[in-house]
Formats: structure tokens, C-alpha cells, sequence
């Protein structure tokens, strides 16, 4: 086992289409534990009869005192998504520490 798989702690992957989405959490050196979503899109290109295949990735690593304030904003972007209603003034203006109750959402991410 080489200290890569030492620090995985958990895996969860969502194909969609031409990207998959990894959601890992990770372990540091500390023990605090954080989540990595990596976003892979394959690439093809050059010729149909000899295609060259790569993978472009993005990651984002997401902290322990930001899980909050992550999943309120996730939640919030998602909810105007799918109703089309923006936020009103009372929600963009709520103290940020206050949680934003979201709208036929439901994400569910435990650590």
C-alpha cells in the first residue's frame, strides 16, 4: 500500500456524459480529513483510424471549515437551477453563518 491509498479514505464517482466526477476523502498528515471532487473530461483527438486519447482534470479541495458554507451555496445554486427563481434580497442579505434552508434539495454528505 503506498501512502496515495493510505490517505483515501472513502471514493464516489458520477459519470456523466464525457466527464466523471470524483468525490474522495482524504485524510492529511494531521488527520484532518478533507474532500477532493475531481472533474475528468475525456479528450480525443487526431485521426478517426488512430484517435489520441487524454483526460483534462480539475480538482477542488474542499476543508472542513468550509463544509458549510460549501453545501449552503451548492445547495443555494442548485435550487435556482432547477426553479428558475433567483434568490430575494432577504437571502443574499442573511448573515452568512445562518444556513440557508434550500428548496426541494437534498444533498446529503457526511464526514
Amino acid at each position: 500500500m503506498t501512502n496515495a491509498d493510505k490517505e483515501l479514505v472513502f471514493s464516489e464517482s458520477v459519470k456523466a456524459g464525457k466527464r466523471i466526477y470524483y468525490f474522495d476523502v482524504k485524510q492529511s498528515r494531521n488527520g484532518d480529513k478533507y474532500v477532493a471532487i475531481t472533474e475528468s473530461k475525456k479528450i480525443v483527438s487526431g485521426p478517426e483510424d488512430n484517435p489520441q486519447i487524454s483526460y483534462e482534470k480539475h480538482k477542488v479541495f474542499l476543508y472542513k471549515e468550509d463544509f458549510e458554507k460549501f453545501t449552503n451555496a451548492l445547495n443555494k445554486a442548485i435550487d435556482v437551477a432547477t426553479t428558475g427563481v433567483p434568490p430575494t434580497e432577504e437571502t443574499e442579505t442573511a448573515d452568512e453563518t445562518e444556513p440557508v434552508e434550500p428548496v426541494d434539495t437534498n444533498i446529503d454528505i457526511q464526514f
